[in-house]
């Protein structure tokens, strides 16, 4: 019995090795197999017809290939080999639109135009009275050999320049293959163009055209070297104009192939490459008399009502001839002035007491003179977003020895300041921020182009004077257009204030440079102006003024909402 059990259990384990497919696993035993990763389940093998169809699929692939492969190299080879020989590659690019600068009314000043012949896009601008304002650019240029060393469009005046990176964009560009005769095979845009950003301006295009027309006829008509016209919002320091005669041709200069016009731009002794809102340095004259008044006001130096007489001129000893008198000469006999009836009038005799001091009547001094002046503006750049912008000068004992070494600052230096003469220098930007600083009350602004340029308008530097020294001085200026040098501007849709200037050139003194400041309504002051026209004949009686006047008229009809 024993010997056949031993037996049995010898054909039992005979063979101990177990094949995977003989394992049979108890569900009861199953742990965390994951289904769907085939955890805990038998494999099975690929079927044979599946293995057919991949391998039925890969050949009919291949021969497609190989058939078009036969194709190009053997029936095509020779005629893509000489192809290949005597085409090129050509990376070209694809010139984008540079952004249009508008008005504030959405008008458009400087745009492109497309030409036939040239995937070049051209500039054009806005005429006449803009050339200085708007600038010009400079084309993409190309060597002899086709190959552009400037490819893209660069601002070289006014916005164009000051905006340049804005307005220029992102040029394209795409490879074309051609043959020798120039014949385009294929071509393939890599780089998509970016048009430049537009640029919406605080100018009024309508008033700034009129405004050239008009300084530009009274320059041919008078004889005025040249003029400027600026008017400036009094809260915002938006410029609604800025314009300058004479000008020079946008288009022509970006062109660049007129040599015979760019020659007389360039030899014309009026300089027309000149902006002189901004660049232009002129003597104001009495311009500046509104600005020492408020000085004296503070400084304590004469109460308002305090009458100066003018018999036409003062004299004080001669410093070289102690035995003989300088004169110092009023433009007319204006007898008993007070500081309003001064302004109205512009009495020099006055402003010269109450600048330097004469008799019983104490000045300001020249010190007093530069700090006020600097208060306003004066000597400083008003930070106007346009290039080239020039400082004025105010006239003190440290220029005097830089400029004239050896002669000592003498009084009759300071009478001459105090009126706008001598060394005194002034731009017309300077002057319609300095007379809006007064129209609003302390205000200075930074006067911009851009409109809802948030970033200049916070740009205030306050003038810390009391309202009713303010106060005078408009009542000065008001009276300046009612009875007094500015009588041409007293007009019956809206009431003005105002100050004339007439500034004497040269040793001669028989060129003047003509000029009015001031500002509108007078009640609640939304807008100041400034308004030069340079070097014309001392004899004429025509000037800025004249200009002014023509304006508004013009802006009763056509633009009545800056009135209101």
């Amino acid at each position: 019995m024993i010997k056949r059990i031993i037996k049995k259990n010898q054909i039992k384990n005979k063979n101990f090795f177990v094949e995977p497919d003989e394992i049979f696993l108890d569900s009861t035993n199953l742990q965390n197999f994951d289904r769907q990763q085939f955890e805990g389940r038998i494999e099975k093998p690929i079927p044979k017809k599946t293995i057919f169809f991949i391998g039925v699929f890969f050949i009919i692939f291949a021969s497609i290939f190989g058939i078009r492969l036969v194709y190009l190299q053997i029936q095509k080879g020779e005629e893509y080999f000489t192809r290949s020989q005597n085409n090129v590659l050509e990376k070209v690019i694809i010139f984008t639109d540079r952004g249009i600068i508008y008005d504030r009314n959405k008008v458009e000043l400087t745009w492109n135009k497309k030409e036939e012949g040239t995937s070049i896009p051209t500039r054009a601008y806005f005429s006449p009275g803009f050339s200085h304002l708007l600038g010009y650019v400079s084309y993409p240029t190309q060597d002899k050999t086709g190959n552009y060393w400037q490819g893209e469009f660069i601002g070289k005046d006014g916005l164009e320049k000051q905006y340049n990176d804005k307005l220029k964009g992102e040029n394209g560009a795409k490879i074309i293959e051609m043959d020798a005769l120039g014949k385009i095979y294929s071509e393939n845009i890599i780089n998509t163009p970016k048009q430049g950003v537009d640029l919406i301006t605080t100018i009024d295009s309508r008033i700034q055209k009129e405004l050239f027309t008009l300084i530009k006829n009274l320059s041919e008509t008078i004889s005025f070297t040249g003029g400027a016209g600026i008017i400036m919002d009094t809260e915002k320091g938006e410029i609604i104009t800025s314009t300058s005669f004479p000008e020079y041709n946008s288009e022509i200069l970006s062109f660049g192939k007129d040599t015979s016009k760019i020659n007389n731009y360039l030899t014309d002794k009026r300089k027309v490459f000149l902006d002189r809102d901004i660049s232009g340095l002129y003597t104001p004259g009495s311009i500046v008399k509104p600005f020492f008044a408020l000085g004296a006001l503070t400084e304590g130096v004469i109460d308002p009502y305090k009458e100066i007489l003018s018999t036409g001129s003062i004299s004080i000893p001669n410093p070289y001839f102690p035995d003989q008198e300088t004169i110092f000469k009023d433009w007319r006999v204006n007898g008993w002035t007070n500081m309003m009836e001064a302004i109205a009038v512009s009495s020099d005799v006055y402003f010269y007491e109450i600048g330097g001091g004469f008799e019983n009547q104490k000045g300001l001094g020249i010190a007093n003179i530069k700090k006020y002046s600097q208060f306003f503006g004066f000597e400083d750049k008003t930070g106007i977003d346009l290039p080239d912008e020039k400082r004025g000068v105010i006239p003190s004992p440290e220029w005097k020895i830089a400029n004239f070494k050896g002669d000592p600052w003498r009084i009759g230096d300071t009478y001459h300041t105090a009126i706008g003469q001598y060394g005194f220098q002034v731009t017309p930007m300077e002057m319609v921020r300095a007379i809006g600083a007064i129209a609003n009350n302390g205000k200075l602004l930074t006067p911009h182009l851009v409109l809802n340029d948030v970033e200049k308008e916070n740009q205030i530097s306050i003038i810390d004077l009391k309202k009713e020294y303010f106060d005078v001085v408009h009542k000065g200026m008001r009276e300046a257009v009612t009875y007094g040098t500015a009588l041409a501007l007293n007009v019956p849709y809206v009431e003005v204030a105002a100050k004339t200037g007439t500034a004497q050139l040269g040793v001669a003194k028989n060129k003047v440079n003509s000029w009015v400041i001031g500002f509108f309504p007078y009640e609640n002051p939304k807008y100041a102006f400034a308004i030069m026209m340079e070097a014309g004949p001392s004899a004429n009686s025509t000037g800025a003024s004249s200009i002014m006047r023509q304006l508004l008229d013009w802006m009763s009809i056509n633009t009545p909402e800056y009135f209101k």
